[in-house]
């Protein structure tokens, strides 16, 4: 019997009943049942102290770890079987943890009991946001600029950035007419910025610093440092002029060639020989050359005839060909003067895509004023009528078909117009035709727009499922209900 209340119950070392033996003995004494959380608004970071900020989200192992060390040192005095979240509503500030804990009591009886500890969460504002919020509190800024009309090596920059997260460190993004600052709040932070754009695309980089104010006495000195990175003024789709001495160096090339790319080189093609190049940074700022037009001026052509050229003799000394191009001689005539009989011979680097009858884009060379040092002293008859860029798809039909979407960064913007709109959407549809740059871009899948069946398509490049990842949305509110898992 028990000894208190008299209540049979199998023996133990302390001859009482639970009930009895806990009304005793309190094992939880000592252990507070109340604390504060310290979180800051603006990063979504909790506070780990003396002075950590980490990322916790709601129902966690971190955030039951924070919860857990602030009362580390009163749990020394019991043994702690279990913890959990106990399901509160997410804007309610509180967080509640359901502890099980053991502690050996009367004569070496094994008490066991449960009990809630309730941590109310409250705002504050850590060090980096504080920086964030003086908007001129940086020690290093790096202004990128690129002297071209098209923006499309930006908007794959961007694209770099985003996927390896070097956007995190820095205190505020600018856009402005011809690039982006980025403001650092340390000197190193900015230096890896500079070194991951010099290694992602051709740039070349200075750097200078201010001095804001030293102390004499113990010699401490505060600088403000700027780096400046120029990236070469070609993109994607330019015709541009080579310098002899820079074509003949390439494998005599023809100086009248094609970037059919801008990665961490620019990537050129032949298009009377399927001839590819790839001119680095430093080797395109000893011999700088530029784009003889902008997109603005491309024309349209319809293919008239074309014939699949299946060999074509090397020339002496002649690099590497394309094996992705076929060869073919067009004839083509503008859409603009079809009630005429004037058509335009070339060659072209995209006869794997064009058929008779298609619409292709390219630059009219035959009826224009070039003005350019290397072009203006070529001999005419080396010169193309035409050069051809890309077939042409219909682009509202694109649009409504494109069921990914790409994440920006959140930055300062002047007043965007609707060429940058048009600019955006070439880039769009850039990365439907390259697979090579489409590899080094995360693609996140629309839910908004439903997968179309492909027995109306019309020959139009997509982006396939298996490419594009899911966008994952933790909602604040999806925390689950009492004695739910925890979201890890």
């Amino acid at each position: 019997l028990c000894c208190q209340c008299g209540v049979p119950i199998p023996p133990n070392p302390a001859n009482m009943c639970v009930g009895c033996l806990r009304a005793q003995v309190d094992i939880t004494e000592g252990i507070p049942k109340q604390g504060t959380v310290h979180f800051c608004k603006q990063c979504e970071r909790y506070l780990q102290p003396p002075g950590t900020w980490i990322q916790c989200a709601l129902e966690s192992r971190e955030l039951l770890a924070l919860c857990l060390k602030k009362i580390k040192a009163s749990l020394s005095k019991v043994r702690l079987i279990d913890a959990g979240f106990i399901w509160t509503e997410p804007h309610s500030k509180r967080i509640k943890l359901k502890l099980t804990v053991q502690k050996e009591v009367i004569n070496g009886a094994v008490l066991q009991q449960v009990f809630v500890v309730e941590y109310v969460v409250q705002s504050q504002m850590c060090e980096d946001c504080h920086r964030i919020e003086a908007k001129d509190f940086w020690k290093a800024v790096v202004q990128v600029r690129q002297k071209t009309v098209h923006k499309k090596t930006f908007y794959y920059l961007e694209q770099l950035i985003l996927k390896h997260r070097l956007h995190q460190n820095t205190l505020r993004i600018k856009e402005i007419h011809d690039g982006l600052d980025f403001y650092y709040s340390s000197k190193q932070h900015a230096q890896k910025m500079v070194d991951f754009l010099q290694c992602t695309v051709p740039s070349r980089s200075k750097s200078s610093q201010r001095l804001i104010s030293h102390d004499i006495h113990s010699n401490v000195y505060n600088y403000k440092s700027t780096f400046s990175v120029e990236i070469v003024p070609i993109c994607k789709d330019n015709v541009v002029c080579l310098s002899p001495k820079l074509a003949q160096s390439l494998g005599n090339m023809s100086q009248i060639c094609v970037c059919i790319r801008v990665t961490s080189t620019i990537h050129l093609i032949d298009p009377r020989t399927l001839q590819i190049a790839e001119i680095d940074g430093n080797t395109y700022w000893r011999h700088p050359f530029n784009s003889l037009f902008h997109p603005k001026q491309l024309e349209e052509f319809i293919i008239m005839d074309i014939n699949r050229v299946h060999e074509k003799k090397k020339g002496a000394g002649a690099g590497a060909r394309s094996n992705k191009h076929t060869l073919a001689e067009a004839w083509v005539r503008k859409t603009s003067e079809l009630d005429t009989d004037h058509q335009y011979f070339c060659c072209t680097h995209l006869g794997h895509i064009l058929n008779p009858g298609d619409l292709v884009l390219g630059f009219d060379l035959a009826n224009c004023n070039l003005n350019d040092e290397f072009a203006n002293k070529m001999n005419p008859q080396h010169i193309p009528d035409v050069v051809l860029i890309k077939k042409s798809y219909d682009r509202s039909k694109r649009q409504r078909r494109r069921n990914w979407k790409l994440k920006e960064l959140e930055r300062d913007r002047e007043a965007s117009d609707t060429d940058d709109e048009r600019q955006y959407q070439d880039f769009l549809e850039d990365l439907e035709e390259d697979e090579t740059i489409r590899k080094n871009v995360n693609i996140y899948r629309n839910a908004d727009i439903p997968v179309e069946s492909d027995t109306d398509d019309d020959g139009a490049p997509r982006i396939s499922l298996a490419e594009m990842l899911e966008d994952l949305h933790i909602s604040q509110d999806a925390t689950g209900g009492e004695g739910a898992e925890m979201l890890t």
